[in-house]
């Protein structure tokens, strides 16, 4: 497939490096180009350009840039370039205070979720929430010692989460579906759990897993 990734930072950038190693063809967006220069000659075949860009080039797209900036990059990429699309939306609500004993804040409560601003924002956009519980590093085909993690997913259009599914397998994690965007109140605190013990001690090598009975 065509993957049009909207952001430029660690999780843009290890995205768009496994999208590439899986087969498919890449296009990163960025508000500034220069940033994405020494990645772009790291990865031949992969391409650069505007927010506009990478969403009039994807078939499928990924949302990966701070929280606070969610809606200003899926309005830049313009939204008649994502309608009807399916867009990962990796993105966690991080408030810019600093955590407290190790646990992020979040700018949104209990009773709603990033993932649930962005699809009432944006109606005709396909939103699936994944990639947001882990660390960029282990994004691609992790390998840990007792198997395959597991990734939460969630979102209102079950073809769209069968096609994140796909992807998420692929990049050797059991997917989890969650049900619709309401469950993103859940799955965009797992990005706090996460972070604990990397705030606390400094441990940044782990990853969820959901066991059930035998």
């Amino acid at each position: 497939m065509k993957i049009g990734i909207l952001g430029s930072g660690l999780v843009a950038q290890s995205l768009g490096a496994g999208f590439l190693e899986h087969g498919h063809q890449v296009m990163l967006g960025t508000g500034t180009l220069a940033k994405l220069a020494d990645w772009a000659a790291q990865h031949p075949g992969a391409q650069v350009g505007s927010f506009a860009d990478a969403a009039e080039f994807a078939e499928l797209a990924v949302l990966s840039v701070k929280g606070k900036a969610a809606v200003a990059a899926v309005k830049a990429a313009g939204v008649q370039r994502l309608a009807g699309k399916t867009v990962i939306d990796t993105t966690n609500p991080i408030a810019d205070a600093a955590p407290v004993d190790g646990v992020l804040q979040f700018f949104t409560s209990g009773g709603d979720s990033l993932l649930e601003q962005l699809q009432r924002e944006f109606t005709a956009v396909k939103f699936v929430k994944a990639f947001n519980s882990v660390g960029s590093g282990f994004m691609v085909d992790p390998a840990f010692k007792n198997g395959p993690p597991t990734m939460f997913i969630c979102g209102n259009d079950d073809a769209a989460k069968a096609a994140v599914r796909g992807i998420v397998e692929a990049f050797g994690w059991e997917a989890a579906d969650m049900g619709s965007a309401v469950a993103a109140r859940a799955i965009e605190p797992l990005c706090m759990l996460w972070c604990i013990p990397g705030l606390r001690r400094n441990e940044w090598s782990h990853a969820f897993k959901l066991l059930k009975p035998a």
